[in-house]
């Protein structure tokens, strides 16, 4: 359970940093009208460059930009119709925060009133669904959460409980020798710490190796201190856990009487 756990915490720490991947990803191209000299056009990349929004820009010339189309249709077409009809582009990668309908369009406002270019392209509902979906996604994650952490707590206490429920006799019969609920407790709640460290530990194995394996085929998306950061959220969940459940469980046999116990 405890694995489990960490599995969700997890995705949950690292789904602002996968949603920020997916929309890094997302871009538009500007369109740059003919026949413009060369140094305007490096002036107006360094200028995107240096903005707020952009992650990184790539210039492509009317001649990329034909053996790009030329490869993808697998036919010639400058050769049949006599002349280049493709213009240059600098296409634009933004960052996660601009990557949204209303920061592309006041972007899109603004470049515009650059006389270098003659418009903006970019996949309108491409941006909304991106956008829709990790919003989405990011919700549900939480919510399983949360859930998965109720079922896993109420697992760990009814197994805990079964176990106390040997010791019943045992708690009863120091209750009648004068032991206090304090003394009664204290040895129950060290094991319990105990155990519940020893499981934390081989969940946080299970866990490295997980990690470590995203890490190689995930490059960049799980970075070293959200791993501690989990690994310490399990270690504390296993031990915070078994210590509440043994509370509850000794403190509901404590309150029984000598009769109950045989019910």
């Amino acid at each position: 359970m405890i694995f489990m756990l960490g599995l969700m915490a997890l995705l949950l720490i690292n789904a602002k940093k996968l949603s920020d991947y997916a929309k890094e990803n997302l871009g538009f191209s500007v369109v740059l009208i003919n026949d413009k000299k060369e140094m305007d056009i490096i002036r107006l990349q360094k200028e995107l460059d240096l903005a707020d929004y952009v992650l990184e820009t790539r210039f492509v010339s009317k001649e990329e930009a034909a053996r790009d189309l030329k490869e993808n249709l697998g036919e010639d077409f400058v050769g049949f119709l006599g002349y280049n009809p493709l213009l240059a582009t600098i296409d634009v990668k933004l960052k996660a925060e601009y990557a949204n309908q209303d920061s592309i369009a006041v972007i899109e406002r603004h470049l515009k009133k650059n006389p270098l270019v003659k418009e903006i392209y970019y996949q309108k509902s491409l941006v909304n669904l991106v956008n829709e979906n990790v919003q989405k996604i990011t919700i549900i994650l939480f919510v399983f959460s949360v859930l998965f952490f109720f079922i896993s707590f109420a697992l760990i206490n009814n197994t805990i409980r079964l176990s106390f429920y040997s010791k019943r006799f045992l708690i009863n019969t120091m209750q009648l020798v004068g032991a206090t609920d304090a003394f009664i407790r204290r040895p129950f709640l060290i094991k319990s710490a105990y155990f519940g460290a020893l499981g934390a530990l081989i969940a946080i194995l299970m866990m490295i190796g997980v990690i470590y394996f995203l890490q190689s085929t995930l490059e960049g998306l799980v970075i070293v201190q959200d791993k501690w950061l989990i690994l310490g959220i399990m270690f504390i969940s296993g031990v915070f856990i078994s210590l509440i459940s043994t509370w509850l469980s000794v403190n509901r046999f404590l309150k029984l009487q000598t009769g109950e116990l045989y019910y």
